[in-house]
């Protein structure tokens, strides 16, 4: 079973948006859309586990 984690998504003054997952202090990221600020948040969290790990 999958982790979930809670993310807030803001827009950013540029017009980007920006997530932050609360769970996980300083894992955060942005992009132009919503579709790819998903697959980035998706990436900073399992990069985010990885390195938490090692």
């Amino acid at each position: 079973m999958a982790e979930k984690f809670n993310v807030i998504v803001e827009e950013g003054e540029d017009g980007y948006l920006i997530s932050d997952v609360i769970e996980l202090p300083g894992c955060h990221t942005q992009a132009k859309t919503y579709d790819e600020l998903i697959k980035r948040t998706k990436e900073a969290i399992s990069l985010y586990l990885s390195d938490r790990d090692n």
